[in-house]
Order: structure tokens, then sequence, then C-alpha cells
């Protein structure tokens, strides 16, 4: 008898009757390198060999000895289940940030649902960001780029779909841990594109990944529920990003609108995208929209110093 479907959630995956998962994409895979339009060298680095986290690490062509430039850490999106920081389009957006921020960008890979159910993703996002704090004593961690050219003063994270969501949980639990000094750093802004986070209706695709989910009143997946919570962020300033055509577009404007109404005491902006869907700058990154976009987060990494971008 032919193996049939049990759970479809497409254009993600399906599970099969055999417990087998299929996957209506599979991503490609790019190797590091040095990308010949921009001079951003590349390089990849095994962080947590025992639950295949590792990361690839983005060193921007203007980078120079007696200058530290800021550290964005990002995490890809995909619905926790698809796509890696070594796909091509992840590849090539992280080159565009190092290039045109003129940041390091530390791309995570980290473990996909639904074999590796939530929290996983959160769990491998906190290690790796952990090791990156391991370089902010001068010279004490194990990568040389991070050693020698990243500012600990100006840390960023960002992420766009779930990669979004999972940035703002980390920064979330960062701010709340019983231990001081977690990561050695403070965050100096999040900045989440398109971010995947739920209402007030269930989602199955997140019951499904995530077996301990509270429902619509899982603070992971919708933060607006518990303001208290939400006015712990650790961090100063935030971005949100959304497109007017995505799905998802309201529930980034619900956060957005959940952080003003908290007692969080920081500064939060709001960005929207005329008439284009989810993560569009992926599939179109040479777009006017694609590059507007860009610019919007270049300049909130470095404000006050002018884009880079060239419109």
């Amino acid at each position: 008898m032919d193996a049939q479907p049990t759970h479809e959630f497409p254009p993600f995956f399906r599970v099969h009757t055999t417990g087998s998962i299929q996957r209506y994409f599979e991503h490609d895979f790019v190797p590091p390198s040095t990308d010949p339009h921009t001079g951003v060298v590349s390089r990849d680095v095994v962080i947590s060999p025992e639950n295949n986290v590792s990361a690839r690490i983005f060193l921007p062509k203007a980078a120079t000895a007696d200058t530290k430039m800021p550290l964005l850490i990002y995490i890809h999106g995909g619905a926790f289940s698809i796509e890696s920081a070594f796909s091509s389009s992840y590849h090539s957006y992280a080159v565009s940030l190092a290039s045109e921020s003129g940041c390091i960008v530390v791309s995570i890979e980290f473990r996909l649902a639904p074999e590796h159910p939530v929290p996983a993703c959160y769990e491998d996002c906190y290690a790796a960001t952990k090791w990156v704090g391991s370089h902010a004593r001068v010279g004490q961690g194990p990568d040389p780029w991070l050693n020698e050219y990243a500012d600990f003063q100006r840390v960023y994270v960002a992420g766009d779909s779930a990669g979004a969501n999972i940035a703002h949980n980390m920064v979330l639990r960062a701010k709340n841990n019983t231990e001081s000094d977690e990561f050695g750093f403070k965050f100096a802004g999040l900045i989440m594109v398109h971010p995947f986070f739920g209402n007030d209706e269930p989602d199955e695709l997140w019951e499904y990944i995530c077996p301990d989910s509270a429902g619509v009143n899982d603070v992971r997946l919708n933060p607006a529920v518990d303001l208290d919570l939400l006015s712990k962020l650790g961090s100063e300033r935030v971005l949100v990003c959304v497109a007017e055509k995505d799905l998802l577009r309201n529930r980034g404007w619900n956060y957005y609108q959940g952080m003003k109404r908290s007692d969080w005491k920081g500064t939060i902006e709001f960005f929207e995208t005329p008439g284009e869907n989810h993560v569009f700058y992926l599939f179109n990154p040479a777009s006017d929209k694609a590059i507007s976009l860009l610019k919007r987060i270049v300049g909130f990494m470095n404000p006050g110093a002018g884009s880079q971008v060239q419109e």
C-alpha cells in the first residue's frame, strides 16, 4: 500500500503515513565565496556540531584592522520548516546587507521543523548568539573575523518571516534570563521583516510543529497577548517592516501596536512596502521597492550616517 499524506501544509511540507516528510520546495546550496560584484567575503563556521548548528559569516570589502564595524545576526525565514542560510536566496541577501550596511553579518543555520519541533529553532539560534557573544571580550573568541572587526557596542539582530519571530523571542529571552550578562553585549536594535506571528485564530502549522503550544495564547507565536512580558524586550530600538499585500501584514501591525501599548521604553518604527507580497525582495532583489526596503534597514543600523544603497 502506497504511503498517503496525513498532514499537508502547502507550500512547505506534507507528512505521510510512514512518518516521512516531503517538502514542496527543496532549497539549493551555494558555497561561501568572494562576491565578484561587492567584494564581500564569506565563510562557514560550525557552532554546535551535535545539533548541526552553524553559520555563514560575511565580511564587507571595507573591513580594516583599525576600524570596528557593526555586527548583524541574521535569522532566515521559511515557516520554521524550509530554507537555509546557505541557499542562494539568503546568501545573496546577506551579501547585500553586508555590502550596503558595512556590517559583519552572521547568518545562522538552525534545525528545521517538523523533524526538529519547536523550540529547537529557538535553542539553536540562542546557542549561536551566545557563540557570537564569546567574542565580546577582545580577542577571546574562536573566530578571527569577529575578534578583529566586530563592534560589540553595535550588535543588531534581524530576521524575516519565521526568522523575525525567532529574533524577537531571542531578544525577549535574553532580557528575562536569570543569568546576568548572558551574551556579553546588549542588542542595539531588532529588525523584523514580514514577521510570522499569530492572531486570535488557531494556526494549524504552528500547532503541528510545536507540540507544547498554548494555542492562540502562546506568547512565542502571539506576543501581544502578554503586554507585560512584551514590555521587557531587551532592545531599545525596533524596526517592523511589512508588505501591503502580505497575508501576515496585519500581524506585523498588531505587534507594532502591542509594543506601543505596552510599558516598553524604547523606540519602535514601522515601514510598509505598498503593493507587494511576502518576502518579495528575495525573488526580485533589484526592484525599486526591494532597494527601498534595503535602504530602510541600512538606515536603521546606521542612524545619521546616510545610506550607501544606490537606488
